[in-house]
């Protein structure tokens, strides 16, 4: 689905992003871990278009959306790719319900009543169904998180950009979220996310490891491992040799 082909990224005169390369294939679940400051969530934003790249390319399906002007950039991702953050981006003027179906009025894929009975459906299904009319200062933050992968479904995206999307959760809420995510997944939901936190990278079939804006390491899982074992024991070897 996504080719990243040495793609590096400066600003000013840092350099963040160092002649990048890999690939992601359609049904993946790939996260990305490191150090603070290593880089993980400016890949996330060059790979997704949000941020430019200084040289290199990504291609998504053979088109190279680091060529693209702006507002097609703009369109593309509104239609291709749903982003979850760790501080869910939403409007403080409207309910939960009309948060999640706004990029859909803004995309006119479909009709406004498709896209209200595709918010329903989403939020059935993140058991979040009673809480539309809320004001997003009225649920919890988990709740809001799942709403927040809600508007980020609302266009049948492609891909999923998830950064950090539990780092301010507790064990609970981190556990129900990481489930929708799974379950997504198993559904065919190609999946990206940055996070510090080994339990949630366990549950991705591939990590990326982020030092000093290089992959350092990559690990795959083999199918029926225990995938926390297999991750803790390949971080503390890595951390041994760096």
């Amino acid at each position: 689905m996504i080719k990243v082909e040495q793609i590096s990224k400066s600003f000013k005169d840092t350099q963040i992003l160092y002649n990048i390369s890999f690939e992601i294939k359609n049904g993946d679940f790939v996260a990305v871990m490191g150090p603070s400051g290593s880089g993980k969530s400016t890949l996330l934003y060059s790979i997704s278009g949000m941020d430019s790249i200084s040289d290199g390319r990504v291609l998504f399906k053979g088109i190279n959306i680091s060529e693209m002007q702006e507002n097609e950039l703009s369109r593309f991702r509104l239609i291709k790719m749903g982003f979850v953050f760790q501080n869910p981006q939403m409007l403080k003027n409207l309910s939960i319900f009309d948060n999640i179906i706004l990029p859909g009025l803004v995309a006119k894929k479909k009709s406004a009543d498709d896209i209200r009975k595709r918010a329903l459906e989403l939020m059935k299904q993140m058991e979040i169904e009673g809480i539309g009319e809320r004001d997003i200062r009225e649920v919890s933050g988990g709740q809001l998180q799942r709403a927040s992968i809600c508007r980020a479904m609302i266009n049948n995206p492609e891909i999923l950009f998830l950064d950090e999307p539990t780092g301010s959760l507790n064990s609970a809420a981190t556990d129900q979220v990481m489930a929708i995510l799974e379950n997504l997944n198993r559904d065919g939901m190609t999946i990206m996310t940055v996070t510090h936190d080994p339990r949630v990278a366990a549950k991705a079939r591939k990590v990326l490891y982020i030092r000093d804006g290089q992959i350092a390491a990559c690990k795959e899982f083999s199918v029926g491992v225990d995938r926390e074992r297999e991750l803790d024991k390949w971080l503390k070897g890595f951390h041994s040799r760096a």
